[in-house]
């Protein structure tokens, strides 16, 4: 059987990565677009076996060029986004809106078999967040377009690659206390990358065509509770304090003057809103393929970096100097 060829955009990221290797292990091949092959390529080069993996270095606005890639693409793959905007049109609205709107008309175009464009949990109800708004948009310019695309909402997306779990831990190692924005109660349902590159790839072999899917982990936890959780696995004592709205509002705006922001204004607002399922549409347990991994087991595998003594501060290490001090008493 003749390999498929998958067409990804985003292919550099945490979930790109574990697509790649998902996907050349069962022989399709894969063509990634980014936008500095020097940066990159040796992260994606690493993803796969030789001749598994092409690597196009284009502007994803270089409509020119990438529609090349389109000619010879069976199923494209959309992993792009942002949590906060930057210079040099990188907006909301071009990356998750026009962007979109011009792979789907591609697809079209190009008659491919399936596009996989990946959205965001919870925005049908944040209608003051210029993210969420803009997501929405793009889904909505998606399906006008192509009406056979896919597009998987994950809830918050979390490994060793992260820029979540891994900036958390790194601020809670460092900070005596820690703000909790509308009381720590807003709710999430975090996914291990993993567990999605499951729920991706079975979309791809099954051939699964149910529009809009809300991709999940196992278990509901709260902002509060994910923060101990954390702290439980750096093993340190945090004060986690209620913040004021007004007072997180000010500091969300003097973030936004750092080049890579720990909050937004926008972010803050979607903040209020929770990012559990729906109940509106289809789920990755619907489909069949229940997320299997759990949040504390997870990240406990790579927690060690942001303990006292960093791998040697693991339980297993911990056992062996007791029974040291044990022998010698």
């Amino acid at each position: 059987m003749k390999a498929k060829n998958c067409l990804i955009f985003g292919g550099s990221g945490q979930i790109g990565r574990n697509l790649i290797r998902k996907l050349t292990k069962n022989n399709y091949i894969v063509t990634v677009v980014t936008r500095n092959v020097h940066q990159k390529s040796y992260i994606i080069k690493t993803q796969a076996n030789a001749g598994y993996v092409e690597i196009v270095e284009s502007s994803i606005f270089d409509e020119n060029k990438i529609r090349g890639l389109f000619k010879k693409a069976d199923i494209c793959i959309n992993l792009i986004g942002i949590l906060f905007e930057k210079k040099r049109g990188n907006t909301f609205k071009n990356i998750h809106t026009v962007f979109p709107s011009l792979l789907s008309k591609l697809c079209k175009e190009y008659n491919l078999k399936h596009f996989i464009h990946i959205s965001a949990l919870g925005i049908n109800e944040a209608t003051d967040s210029l993210y969420a708004k803009s997501k929405l948009d793009g889904e909505k310019e998606i399906l006008n377009n192509f009406p056979l695309a896919t597009i998987l909402r994950p809830s918050i997306v979390y490994s060793v690659d992260d820029n979540f779990t891994t900036n958390f831990m790194k601020m809670l190692s460092i900070l005596p206390m820690f703000p909790l924005y509308y009381n720590g109660k807003t709710k999430f349902t975090p996914i291990h990358c993993s567990d999605l590159t499951d729920i991706i790839y079975h979309v791809i072999s099954k051939n699964i065509y149910s529009k809009i899917i809300e991709c999940v982990g196992p278990e509901v936890l709260t902002f509060k509770e994910i923060l101990q959780k954390l702290l439980d696995l750096i093993d340190k004592k945090r004060i986690l304090l209620p913040f004021p709205l007004s007072l997180a509002k000010i500091s969300a705006g003097l973030f936004e003057l750092l080049p890579n922001p720990l909050l937004t204004r926008d972010q803050l607002r979607l903040l209020n809103y929770d990012n559990i399922v729906s109940g509106k549409y289809k789920t990755n347990i619907d489909i069949g393929v229940p997320s299997k991994r759990y949040f504390s087991k997870e990240v406990k595998k790579y927690s060690y970096m942001w303990r006292e003594g960093g791998q040697f501060s693991t339980e297993k290490y911990k056992l062996q100097n007791n029974n040291l001090e044990n022998k010698s008493s």
